[in-house]
């Protein structure tokens, strides 16, 4: 394994850690009007990723930077190609997190009601279009020599990435409904708990479909690469997406059952496990592509997208150094607000 590879398993490892976190804030915002009957109840949901939701965010832009640095082709026509709806993602993140700090500012209902479909549309909007882009990346998308992506924003919504979109905005949903359970306290806990149970079938039914036509499309993709039909190098074997999609499977399970049976805290683990794993599985299935084409030229891989061999040993080191400093704090930061959030806790001047 060379020092490329190495960060494209670090790529992986940043998506993968904000996935996770930031699955479970756009869960939390999805679910917002599914389990709040009042604004105090509002209140204790938002409050629960109050003090994480922004340091969870973070990881993104670590993300694109570590892309950015160690993959710049790839930074380049990914950012390129899928402007648009990049875009509407990171418009939808600032709504999102303006939201969260605008929303108590003043005592009004219709005022704080705006803020509130902020949250939900900030929410929903980047899980799904998350979805459709990584869906995309694995399928692969028009290139020109040049590694140009001439695909619009029409071919991007075929079937297979509005499944993944669709797939990723209910994880994120279950993930999100978990953690409330997990967190608040109250009718807002129960409530959480009766949303996992409702979405768990439309959930497992759309992951499900969606990883078993991940498995199936690569053993197409590499027949047609083997053919020459399209530019892309095959990978790992097909049995290790399999038994990778396998385990986000079970791990979704999993996680409905132990909520059904009250284990909030280790449904949650199984949630992030699932999310993990589904996540791993599209890696998997893109290596060693990071961009592939669905024409005969243009398909982007680790070799010919990365940086220099020094450029990404020097960042190797840095990353050493302080991805485990990053990954203490933000532990530290969760340790502290270990404790259920309850109506009890929300001033009575700000329940109006």
């Amino acid at each position: 394994m060379d020092i490329a590879q190495i960060w494209f398993i670090l790529v992986a490892f940043f998506f993968v850690g904000y996935f996770i976190l930031d699955g479970f804030d756009f869960g939390v915002g999805m679910a917002l009007p599914l389990v709040s009957r009042d604004n105090t109840d509002r209140r204790v949901t938002i409050n629960t990723i109050g003090p994480v939701w922004d340091l969870n965010e973070t990881w993104v832009i670590v993300a694109g930077a570590v892309l950015f640095a160690a993959f710049p082709e790839w930074y380049a026509s990914l950012f390129s190609g899928f402007y648009l709806p990049l875009l509407l993602i990171l418009l939808a993140l600032i709504i999102r997190g303006v939201s969260f700090e605008y929303r108590h500012q003043r005592k009004h209902p219709e005022w704080a009601a705006r803020f509130d479909w902020m949250i939900i549309i900030g929410s929903y909007a980047p899980a799904f279009l998350w979805g459709v882009a990584f869906a995309n990346i694995v399928r692969g998308v028009a290139m020109d020599e040049h590694h140009n992506v001439t695909a619009n924003l029409f071919e991007l919504l075929n079937p297979y990435g509005l499944l993944g979109g669709l797939t990723l905005v209910l994880l994120c949903l279950v993930h999100g409904a978990i953690f409330l359970s997990l967190k608040a306290d109250g009718e807002v806990r129960s409530r959480a708990r009766s949303l996992v149970l409702k979405a768990a079938t439309p959930t497992v039914l759309a992951a499900a479909t969606f990883l078993i036509w991940t498995v199936w499309m690569r053993i197409g993709l590499d027949d047609a690469a083997a053919a020459g039909d399209i530019s892309r190098a095959v990978g790992v074997p097909v049995t290790w997406v399999a038994v990778s999609a396998a385990v986000a499977a079970l791990a979704l399970l999993v996680a409905v059952l132990l909520t059904y049976r009250g284990l909030e805290g280790t449904a949650f683990t199984a949630m992030a496990v699932t999310i993990g794993a589904a996540i791993i599985t599209l890696f998997l299935a893109l290596y060693p592509n990071v961009l592939p084409s669905s024409t005969a030229v243009g398909g982007l891989t680790i070799e010919n997208a990365s940086s220099s061999e020094y450029t990404l040993e020097v960042m190797l080191w840095v990353a050493l150094i302080m991805t485990p400093l990053v990954i203490g704090y933000q532990g530290w930061t969760y340790w502290v607000f270990r404790k259920r959030v309850s109506r009890s806790q929300i001033p009575a001047e700000a329940a109006h």
